[in-house]
């Protein structure tokens, strides 16, 4: 018996859809980044990006448990002397919700340059619209 393994473009990506709206930020971001990965497929090569396509719709309506909505801060540096910067959860998801999702996701995904290519099959939304509708996005599976 052979294990084969799966070489760059060999699959094309499948396109999933997934609303945001009450789902728990953490439990949504643990699915997409096994699709994104491509680790719910038999084929899972790990230095081969053969994941899919996840598009996330009302990512202005994601929660968290807890006081977390409250407590959590988002941090950043400028790069200047005293430039650490503070952004609370709440703001954050008012400004740019599209950047909660998509903060989760990179932080679960590997430090590599294949997590990069990896993040460009992530297309999230604030509102139930998107554009994506040429290439009917089926429902994202729960794994």
């Amino acid at each position: 018996m052979q294990t084969t393994f799966t070489k760059t473009g060999e699959a094309a990506p499948t396109w999933y859809v997934v609303s945001a709206k009450n789902v728990v930020l953490g439990q949504l971001a643990v699915r997409i980044a096994k699709v994104l990965q491509g680790k719910h497929k038999a084929s899972f090569t790990p230095n081969v990006d053969d994941g899919d396509v996840v598009i996330v719709t009302d990512a202005k309506d994601v929660v968290l448990t807890g006081r977390k909505d409250t407590q959590k801060v988002y941090r950043y540096h400028t790069g200047f002397v005293g430039g650490l910067k503070e952004v609370p959860f709440r703001r954050m998801r008012d400004e740019h919700p599209d950047q909660v999702i998509a903060l989760a996701v990179r932080r679960m995904l590997p430090k590599t340059r294949l997590a990069r290519q990896m993040m460009s099959k992530l297309k999230v939304y604030p509102g139930s619209e998107h554009p994506h509708l040429a290439q009917k996005p089926a429902p994202l599976p729960n794994l």
